[in-house]
């Protein structure tokens, strides 16, 4: 089983580019040593859009995309996909990327098991697992390729303009019920949901676009900061 390691860092919920460049300025940052990192967990939702088999839309965030294929080749990154970046294994040949289907992974962290997953794979109802199937797949993305540019162009500018950041209301409720689907671990981390708190075992991951924050492990602890 793999572990999480000391200094490592989580970046969930970027939204990049719409929602701000702090991410591109993170990854900028590894790179040129700024910070240091022997372990990056990307959790999901880096990009406000981003997936395989498509090239038109890696270029609205080519400089990112280039930037972290590079970093992977020497940098252990683990990529939890989200529901705004999917099917990524061939844009990220070199990282460890999960499909949700993928999801969770466990991890260990010192002795602790540690269930971690993007976030929207548990208490979703079947609509939105149907959904997301249907979209995530090749053949959808495939047969959606004549008509690329307009789809593209069109849920850029609403995604663009949409308000990413509000307080869940009932969230304690709503994590009682996903840790139904997590006994077998001590601590469980997602991001998803933009809420920046920790209930019992359940570590909600700071959104980098919503709270400008990211997590990274300190002394076997998993705090949040800003970087």
């Amino acid at each position: 089983m793999l572990s999480i390691k000391e200094n490592a860092i989580f970046i969930a919920d970027s939204h990049y580019p719409h929602h701000g460049d702090t991410f591109l300025k993170t990854l900028k940052d590894i790179e040129n040593g700024t910070i240091k990192c022997p372990q990056l967990f990307l959790m999901g939702d880096n990009f406000d859009l981003l997936f395989g088999h498509n090239t038109y839309i890696q270029t609205f965030s080519k400089e990112a995309i280039t930037l972290l294929q590079k970093l992977s080749k020497t940098l252990e990154i683990h990529y939890f996909e989200g529901n705004h970046d999917f099917c990524l294994k061939e844009v990220f040949p070199d990282m460890h990327v999960y499909a949700r289907e993928e999801q969770p992974q466990t991890f260990m962290l010192g002795d602790k098991k540690v269930g971690i997953s993007h976030g929207d794979k548990y208490v979703t109802g079947f609509g939105y697992d149907l959904y997301s199937k249907v979209l995530r797949s090749k053949t959808t993305l495939s047969l959606l390729k004549p008509f690329e540019k307009a789809i593209i162009n069109d849920r850029v500018k609403k995604l663009s303009q949409k308000d990413i950041c509000h307080t869940f209301h009932g969230f304690e409720k709503r994590v009682e019920d996903i840790l139904e689907n997590y006994k077998e671990v001590d601590l469980v981390i997602e991001g998803h949901f933009h809420q920046s708190k920790t209930v019992g075992k359940y570590i909600s991951l700071p959104s980098q676009a919503c709270q400008g924050k990211v997590a990274v492990v300190e002394e076997g602890e998993v705090v949040f900061k800003s970087l």
